[in-house]
């Protein structure tokens, strides 16, 4: 297939060109006019040609509870985001947190999923054995907590949570030790404790109360706390959905301490905690979405490259389970649909003058195939797996309860009636169209399972 007259972006810029796409790779990269023979033409004429995007965080939970969707449902909102590769969190219900789990995992997912995704999984054991025996599984990194797990979920959390800095530093230097990137969910879990202290007689119901609960110093010190433990353990660190701008100061005053990069979500980017009052519970996320002021400065974070990642934390409770708690923002499930979410909020981003598409490209793309090994995607070049995304500057995104493709299309109410300045017209998944701007069309399985390169480790020194 060639995909024709498009403008093609790249670390270097922008400039048209057309794809020769064989055997799910870009075999050939042309200039406007040159002859390139193919079977089959796509016409990207007046579009540009992005790297698909690399969710590198996303929590799709199947088999454990299908009403919130399934590999099928969740993979197709991926696919109509331009998210042509999906890492997969380890909570569910068991974790997914030995080798075993990341096989059975990775079976159920590959019967059905249209894009292609990687596992995660949680250390149930800090042992250099069970460390290495997960990275042997192929997982493409580990993730932890540094709280505690929450009431009634410990099942889902079996070897996530790891409240305590001794642990948490042991973790770090055997991930270290087996060359695996540790995620991490920070936020700390004394100031979590007095602040629920605190807030108790607060209204429930007021999205003010759930951001007192969380504030955003847990954030801060918490990351604090993991990026002074890893200047002596040295791993790579990833610290997840930052929100605040307590957290980019304290990221900035760590710069060059050690390995770490730091993601925010498009929910952080585009909404304010005026419009979790708006929509109730239906916006509630942890860590909370805060303010103006904060949303100012994440968008500033990712132009001068103190957050190197956009990702989605994508998460679907079923309506039922988000509704039952409406007026009680304590004890609401948290998480908010993501993946058809993030290119057009970057999309509005460059509109809006915040963004370039090659730094777009970069956030969602380039930086995740790096971080996590992934030598054959996040770029056009030729011999790259052909993962595109198609994307209108000129079109409209308007989520709606009728047109998401995710199970949680009701539980979007953030994005409902929103409108995003550019679309994602269509997506490729090695070299096959699987989203045609309106609808998903993929075979079950197209998908396949993605392990990370040639890792380093400090015992093999190779």
């Amino acid at each position: 297939m060639a995909v024709t007259d498009g403008i093609l972006v790249t670390p270097e810029g922008v400039r048209p060109g057309t794809l020769g796409l064989r055997e799910g790779r870009i075999a050939a990269i042309t200039d406007p006019g040159a002859t390139l023979e193919a079977a089959e033409t796509w016409s990207a004429s007046g579009m540009h040609v992005l790297p698909g995007a690399i969710d590198i965080h996303c929590h799709i939970r199947s088999p454990a509870y299908p009403e919130r969707g399934t590999v099928a449902s969740e993979t197709a909102a991926c696919a109509a985001g331009g998210i042509t590769t999906v890492f997969e969190m380890p909570i569910t219900d068991p974790c997914c947190n030995s080798p075993d789990r990341v096989a059975m995992r990775r079976d159920h997912f590959a019967q059905t999923a249209v894009v292609d995704f990687a596992m995660y999984a949680a250390p149930a054991e800090l042992t250099h054995e069970a460390f290495e025996a997960l990275a042997e599984s192929g997982v493409v990194g580990l993730k932890i907590f540094t709280i505690p797990a929450p009431p009634g979920r410990e099942h889902e959390f079996e070897g996530l949570a790891w409240p305590k800095a001794p642990d948490q530093l042991r973790a770090l230097r055997l991930a270290q030790r087996v060359g695996l990137p540790v995620v991490v969910h920070a936020e700390h879990p004394e100031i979590l404790a007095r602040s629920e202290e605190q807030t108790a007689p607060l209204d429930p119901a007021e999205a003010a109360t759930h951001e007192a609960a969380r504030p955003a110093i847990a954030e801060a010190l918490a990351v604090a706390q993991i990026l002074t433990l890893n200047a002596e353990a040295q791993a790579k660190v990833h610290i997840a959905h930052v929100t605040s701008s307590a957290t980019l100061a304290v990221l900035r005053a760590f710069a060059g301490s050690s390995d770490f990069t730091a993601e925010t979500c498009p929910q952080y980017l585009r909404h304010t905690s005026d419009d979790v009052a708006r929509v109730g519970v239906f916006g509630k996320v942890n860590p909370p979405i805060r303010t103006a002021e904060d949303r100012e400065a994440l968008w500033s974070a990712l132009s001068d490259g103190t957050l190197g990642h956009v990702t989605t934390d994508h998460t679907s409770f079923s309506f039922e389970e988000k509704s039952a708690h409406a007026g009680n923002f304590l004890t609401a499930p948290p998480g908010h649909p993501g993946t058809e979410l993030l290119l057009p909020t970057l999309l509005s981003g460059v509109a809006d003058g915040r963004l370039t598409l090659p730094q777009v490209a970069e956030l969602t793309s380039g930086a995740a195939a790096r971080r996590f090994r992934l030598p054959d995607r996040g770029t056009l070049g030729e011999g790259a797996r052909a993962h595109l995304a198609v994307v209108d500057l000129d079109g409209e995104t308007r989520p709606t309860a009728d047109n998401l493709q995710t199970a949680a299309r009701d539980l979007a109410r953030l994005a409902h009636g929103q409108t995003y300045r550019g679309r994602v017209a269509a997506t490729f998944v090695a070299g096959r169209p699987v989203w045609d701007g309106s609808a998903v069309d993929a075979p079950p399985g197209w998908g396949r399972f993605v392990r990370p390169g040639r890792r380093h480790s400090r015992e093999s020194g190779s």
